[in-house]
């Protein structure tokens, strides 16, 4: 478990090496893609929210299904890979892509972002597939180097993430016969079981260090259980089992998830910032799933219940994990201003307006829908000005990274 928390905490032991071989933003894979993902969640939301509402139809290529697509393999694959990049060399003491390697990975990320918008269809697949291999092949290979099989669960997943995009990319291009949300609302289910592993495995360890005197309870059993809940709900709400058979897995499952998040202790993190919008963002994990079982037998739109799992929790814990690793790996204290403090709000203002657009009346919906749009924005602009400094320069103790 100590391994994981190296990712996050600034550590303290003196370090010769200084580089001077490169620009900082090429010296760890977290720079360059928590900042293009940033940059792009702040811009293509208003891009796609002005083409639904007939403001802007210049773009053909901007529907609903570029908007589902990017959103998942634009901002959340950048900054997994981000991340996943920097962990993996704190995991195995080995090095992960910089320099060249990692601005051509960058670029080839964006250049995937631009087919998407004005490259044929056809094309901007192959560009847009081939991201996610070249981006794990890396990660796969200090893995197995070092003989580091814990983690090893993550390439499957993203060879799964690499599946549901191809799947995707064929029902646009009409080459198969499917909805093309269905393989996009497999990889929120796939990022979801991603976010479950390691936000067990490290909030209740930020809980404890973070704030004095709590001490979360974990129990493996319950770990485990909850993993595999998540797993079957999953694995039924994309198919064609019964509804009311999904709608009792999919309860199960937020039961399960909600008793273990209630052992971390949420309440008592209110006073620190960089801990509580971890369990804020995790505990939309069972809200979605309640809302997924509620969705399955028709009570509520399932719209309100993909936004949960992805604005409420997947945007919620990219930006408590994107400032929380950017301070530790640029060598700055762990403590939050006001800047971290109104992104983590406006995110979670901007889920609860979403999820209220889908769920309430209809006169309300195109208002609901702009607030969102505008917090989401707001807050991501808002991390690309405080924190692209801190992204853009070395490290404050001159180490590497």
């Amino acid at each position: 478990m100590m391994t994981l928390l190296s990712i996050e905490e600034p550590e303290t032991k003196s370090d010769s090496a200084i580089w001077h071989k490169q620009h900082p933003v090429w010296g760890l894979g977290f720079r360059p893609f928590y900042l293009l993902a940033a940059c792009f969640a702040a811009l293509s939301l208003p891009l796609w929210i002005a083409q639904y509402l007939g403001w802007f139809s210049a773009w053909p290529q901007v529907t609903a299904a570029w908007h589902m697509h990017e959103m998942i393999f634009g901002v959340v694959i950048a900054v997994i890979i981000g991340f996943l990049f920097t962990a993996g060399r704190n995991w195995t003491g080995l090095p992960t892509p910089t320099n060249l390697h990692l601005a051509g990975l960058a670029c080839w990320w964006l250049i995937g972002r631009v087919a998407m918008l004005a490259a044929p269809p056809s094309l901007a697949a192959l560009v847009d597939l081939s991201f996610l291999p070249l981006a794990a092949w890396p990660i796969y290979r200090v893995l197995k180097q070092s003989g580091n099989k814990r983690n090893m669960f993550l390439i499957m997943l993203l060879a799964l993430l690499t599946v549901a995009n191809a799947i995707f990319h064929a029902a646009v291009l009409n080459l198969i016969t499917l909805n093309p949300a269905l393989p996009i609302h497999a990889a929120i289910l796939i990022i979801v079981v991603i976010e479950s592993v390691i936000g067990a495995r490290v909030i209740p360890m930020f809980t404890q260090n973070g704030v004095p005197g709590v001490v979360p309870i974990v129990y493996p059993w319950l770990n485990r259980s909850a993993i595999t809940a998540i797993v079957i709900a999953s694995l039924a709400s994309i198919s064609p089992l019964p509804s009311a058979l999904i709608a009792l897995l999919c309860a199960c499952a937020g039961c399960v998830v909600l008793a273990r998040f209630a052992l971390w202790q949420p309440h008592r993190t209110l006073g620190t910032p960089l801990v509580w919008i971890l369990h804020l963002s995790y505990a939309w994990i069972p809200l979605g799933f309640f809302m997924l079982a509620l969705s399955a037998i028709g009570l509520i739109p399932s719209s309100a219940a993909w936004h949960a799992l992805t604005v409420g929790s997947m945007a919620g814990l990219i930006l408590g994990m994107m400032t929380r690793t950017t301070l530790g790996h640029t060598g700055r204290l762990l403590k939050t201003g006001h800047a971290e403090l109104a992104m983590y709000l406006l995110i979670q203002t901007g889920a609860v307006a979403r999820v209220t657009a889908s769920l309430g009346a209809p006169a309300l919906y195109q208002v609901s829908l702009i607030v969102a749009m505008l917090c989401w924005s707001s807050a991501f602009l808002l991390f690309v000005i405080a924190y692209g400094p801190y992204l853009l320069r070395a490290r404050v103790d001159g180490r590497e990274g």
